[in-house]
């Protein structure tokens, strides 16, 4: 049930903050330096991700990896 949750969340954020920034997903996965089908199946909770991962998303929108798992 947490798993599910935090992925559902983290997806959440991330899309939310990539409308925001008013990026593509094609836009997110090169700040991120990851591929843009990555960003699509993380954003559609289909993917699980390294802790590496998520630091790397958050630097891109200058957050911490906290801030991507907190419900908003």
């Amino acid at each position: 049930m947490l798993k599910q949750n935090l992925t559902r969340i983290l997806a959440s954020n991330i899309r939310r903050l990539r409308e925001k920034q008013g990026w593509s997903q094609e836009d997110c996965a090169e700040h991120c330096g990851l591929h843009r089908t990555y960003i699509g199946a993380v954003e559609r909770g289909e993917r699980n991700i390294t802790i590496a991962t998520l630091e790397r998303i958050a630097a891109a929108f200058e957050v911490t990896p906290i801030d991507l798992l907190r419900e908003k």
